[in-house]
């Protein structure tokens, strides 16, 4: 059995008190193994983008147990943020919030070396932070001292999976990484950090509502509806073979994503 990144047990947030609290997790527990590709699928407001939050340590917990690597998930100081952060990391939906606006793309790159520690010199710098965003299909010299607010959303959205190849943390939690990219590079970008899971045995857990992508990419599928983690396990086997009621409703989008295409010799 591989090591355990994540273990939750009974796990719940809650938002609000009385009777305007919402449960947005509503007792939770799965078991995130290293090195594997997991997808937490739902439509809007399942929970799934709240569990990713709690995960990367931007919300606490209202009750249950997280733990990370078979230890309570408590980051306490600043210190412990960036600490976890080195080992976790994000690709967000919104990259327009994503990047302080103030920085050039330069700094908001040459910062993840920093945190990782690195000391290198300027030629290497530059070449680490070219060779990053060459993954990703963009060109620094392009984008050098340009701010994020003059980029693309799409070109926005590549510079923070430029960021990963450059941090290249245990963990990685995607909330719909592409977005905001065309449809010709989507596959392309997933395939690039598939390869990078590969390369240093990241562990991946997207965050999605699209069961087709998650389909594509995950070893593994937790299916959530109104807070609730109402399937999960091996994603071919829920695909084919679904049981809740809401898994066959987000399959009805794409009824034949495990079909053979037919052709008119058919």
């Amino acid at each position: 059995m591989k090591p355990l990144v994540f273990e939750a047990k009974n796990l719940v947030r809650e938002f609000g008190h009385g009777k305007q609290k919402t449960i947005a997790v509503n007792q939770a527990n799965f078991k995130i193994e290293e090195g594997n590709v997991y997808a937490i699928v739902g439509e809007s407001g399942s929970g799934k983008t709240t569990t990713a939050k709690m995960l990367l340590g931007l919300l606490k917990t209202s009750s249950g147990v997280l733990n990370f690597y078979d230890k309570p998930l408590q980051l306490k100081n600043h210190k412990d943020r960036v600490a976890y952060w080195q080992q976790v990391q994000a690709i967000f939906q919104d990259p327009f919030s994503s990047f302080n606006q103030f920085y050039k793309v330069q700094d908001l790159l040459l910062n993840c070396l920093v945190m990782k520690g690195e000391k290198l010199s300027k030629e290497a710098s530059y070449a680490r932070m070219s060779t990053a965003c060459q993954y990703v299909n963009l060109d620094l010299k392009e984008l050098w001292n340009k701010h994020p607010f003059e980029l693309s959303g799409g070109q926005m959205q590549r510079l923070m999976i430029a960021r990963i190849f450059l941090i290249h943390p245990k963990v990685l939690i995607a909330d719909e990484p592409t977005s905001m990219i065309d449809a010709c590079s989507r596959a392309t970008i997933l395939d690039m950090l598939m390869k990078l899971r590969e390369d240093i045995g990241m562990t991946i857990i997207f965050i999605t509502h699209d069961i087709g992508l998650a389909y594509y990419v995950a070893d593994e599928l937790f299916i959530m509806e109104n807070g609730l983690i109402v399937e999960q396990g091996d994603a071919r086997k829920i695909i084919e073979n679904p049981t809740a009621q809401y898994t066959k409703h987000l399959l009805t989008d794409v009824p034949t994503i495990h079909h053979p295409w037919l052709t008119e010799l058919d």
